[in-house]
């Protein structure tokens, strides 16, 4: 599965999700963030569900309706909670995320908004 990590994730997730067989971007590698439009579509062009942090990205999708490959949106998350929330969504949504889900992902809740064409 490939995702594409924002720049608002934290530095350990995207070694840990590789560890686990992801394939992983990170947009901290970049030297310059490129903004939520061009990370967005960056996403949508490697069929990459996107991990993010901001909320932006789900009003781009939603109310915009940009493009997209599946959105993780952690919520209130410490370092660690990052790396163990993102592979259990990955792990129980990845099929539903790369239909085009929006997982909204908090340590005691997910919410899944279904793919714009399944509501």
């Amino acid at each position: 599965m490939k995702v594409l990590l924002d720049t608002c994730v934290s530095a350990g997730v995207p070694k840990a999700l590789a560890e686990a067989g992801y394939d992983v971007v990170w947009v901290g590698d970049r030297p310059k963030d490129p903004g939520d439009e061009e990370i967005l579509a960056h996403a949508c062009r490697e069929s990459r569900i996107l991990v993010t942090l901001d909320k932006d990205f789900g009003e781009l999708a939603i109310v915009r309706r940009q493009a997209h490959c599946g959105i993780v949106r952690l919520v209130a998350l410490s370092t660690s909670q990052q790396v163990n929330v993102c592979l259990s969504v990955l792990a129980a949504y990845g099929s539903q995320l790369e239909a085009g889900a929006i997982v909204t992902a908090e340590s005691s809740r997910i919410r899944v908004r279904p793919p714009s064409d399944q509501e």
